[in-house]
């Protein structure tokens, strides 16, 4: 069993030591990743809280559906990323530094000059 959940739709008024406070009833909390706009310093709406003990984060489990800060959060089990550093979204394509077989792309990208239409 894991020890980190996944807390989502949090008050944008909301502080890291209001959020410790709703959750720190139901076990020691050892780090919380509370990201913040990089533009307007802003929360972005979620949070990751970890637990010392499993049994915290399973107990925090319950308060999915329930208001803090005047919102109902989601908080579920957080979901391991996986390694490698690819965010798994782009198919087969790789990191896109393989193009194939299209040829020489030099000469800019406007329209040619020698249109046939």
């Amino acid at each position: 069993m894991q020890n980190k959940i996944y807390v989502g739709n949090l008050s944008y008024s909301l502080d890291e030591a209001a959020l410790r406070a709703s959750f720190s009833e139901f076990g020691e909390i050892t780090d919380i990743a509370f990201p913040k706009d990089r533009v307007t310093g802003r929360p972005r709406g979620f949070a990751f809280i970890t637990f010392a003990e499993p049994n915290g984060a399973e107990a925090a489990l319950k308060l999915d559906g329930q208001e803090i800060a005047g919102r109902k959060v989601v908080v579920k089990f957080a979901l391991e990323r996986k390694s490698g550093g690819d965010r798994g979204d782009r198919g087969d394509r790789g990191d896109r530094g393989d193009r194939g077989d299209r040829g020489d792309r030099s000469g800019g990208g406007g329209r040619r000059s020698d249109s046939r239409w």
